[in-house]
């Protein structure tokens, strides 16, 4: 209903939308019949803006358990939006607390496969 609404209303090609959590589910069920929190993999849903969509960007072991092929980081996640929007996370910079500069993304790179 959103994508369909962006269409309508000439917006899709300008609006990013990103599914996401800040963590993954463990690969097998606990004692309970329920799933912990796991770190060490988790899905990220990208579309709209502009970018090239209908692709998977890594890859886990079939278990699920640890990533096996182009790890992305929480950072590179940032970095994709900040690229989207214009910003180069790496240039744009801020005081900390001693006025030192500080880059809005100090690691990560945006998803290439994205853009390319």
């Amino acid at each position: 209903m959103l994508v369909a609404d962006l269409e309508t209303r000439g917006l899709y090609e300008d609006t990013m939308l990103i599914a996401m959590g800040e963590f993954g589910r463990t690969p097998r069920m606990n004692k309970y019949a329920g799933r912990d929190h796991w770190g060490r993999t988790f899905s990220v849903l990208v579309g709209c803006g502009g970018m090239r969509m209908g692709q998977v960007v890594g890859r886990s072991n079939p278990r699920g358990e640890h990533v096996v092929s182009r790890p992305i980081s929480p950072e590179d996640v940032a970095a994709t939006v900040y690229h989207h929007l214009g910003i180069d996370g790496a240039k744009t910079m801020f005081n900390d607390q001693l006025d030192r500069p500080m880059p809005l993304i100090a690691d990560g790179q945006p998803i290439r496969e994205l853009f390319a």
